[in-house]
């Protein structure tokens, strides 16, 4: 398996190219990496061949003599699966990099699926939505062995600006603990928004009011105006999707019950995307959890 000092001989195979992967493949590409990729639905992963990105059928055809295998998939489960179906061409300490939103229930059966296979493992859910991810300005929240970071980091900075290392061992779920406290703060923030807008409508105030009352102090913050503008124009193109957002809520809520800790907000935020789901706005931005407001 090659791996010398330089960066364009480094071959990752990205699997999963959803809004996340695909802008990370496309980062790494650019920068000169060899990168191959895989997608369950392959139509959604066939635009990176423009790119120069390899796209394969299979999970075992992405990682055959990779550097790098960097998982970007829904959940756990997914995966797992992948990894699963990539198993019989993983080479023998090749660098695991997961960097999908699991939770912490799941990450014993990945470390595990690493340890069996000889993998070298590393937690590193990332921060940033569709914007920061086609820019390669993602935060990288990474647990894993000293031994490994030089060259994680040769992938990392191209899809991030920042990479925060918490933790020696990707096992223990420190990098999947604080993703999850993130996330439950953005969870809050999207609530808290679309609730707010839709009172000032139905109080038939107008909802640029109530933005201008807040510009510039201490209530005001650009998540708020980047997920208000959404709503006042109408329009949800999916950068963070209801049913993603709501299967991170699940896994907070999941965490949250483990450790004892009551989270009302979290569970109304849970509410909210169930019922968005349920309307229909489940591929659409998060932010259209606004529709919970209201009826129908």
């Amino acid at each position: 398996m090659a791996d010398n000092n330089s960066s364009d001989a480094l071959s990752v195979a990205v699997l999963g190219t959803g809004i996340m992967g695909a802008a990370m493949a496309r980062n790494l590409a650019a920068a000169g990496l060899d990168v191959r990729a895989w997608n369950r639905t392959r139509a959604r992963a066939e635009p990176l061949a423009a790119d120069g990105i390899r796209v394969t059928g299979t999970p075992a055809e992405a990682v055959d003599g990779a550097d790098v295998v960097l998982t970007m998939l829904l959940d756990g489960e997914a995966v797992l699966q992948a990894m699963g179906q990539a198993a019989t061409a993983l080479p023998a300490g090749v660098l695991w990099l997961q960097t999908s939103t699991v939770g912490i229930e799941a990450l014993p059966s990945l470390a595990r699926f690493a340890d069996e296979h000889h993998l070298r493992f590393v937690d590193a859910p990332v921060l940033g939505t569709k914007a920061p991810a086609e820019k390669g300005e993602l935060t990288v929240l990474a647990a894993g062995p000293q031994d490994v970071r030089e060259r994680a980091g040769r992938v990392f900075d191209r899809v991030g600006s920042r990479t925060l290392w918490v933790g020696e061992d990707a096992a223990s779920g420190a990098a999947s603990r604080l993703k999850l406290v993130v996330n439950n703060w953005v969870l809050t923030v999207i609530s808290g928004t679309g609730e707010s807008v839709a009172l000032a409508g139905a109080l038939g105030v107008d909802p640029r009011d109530f933005l201008d009352a807040v510009a510039g102090g201490a209530l005001d913050m650009p998540y708020l105006r980047l997920k208000s503008e959404l709503i006042l124009s109408e329009n949800y193109p999916a950068s963070f999707t209801v049913s993603a957002a709501r299967k991170d809520a699940r896994l907070i809520l999941e965490a949250a019950r483990d450790t004892g800790v009551r989270m009302d907000l979290a569970t109304a935020a849970a509410e909210r995307l169930r019922r968005a789901e349920q309307q229909g706005h489940g591929q659409e931005d998060a932010t259209a959890a606004y529709f919970a407001s209201f009826e129908g």
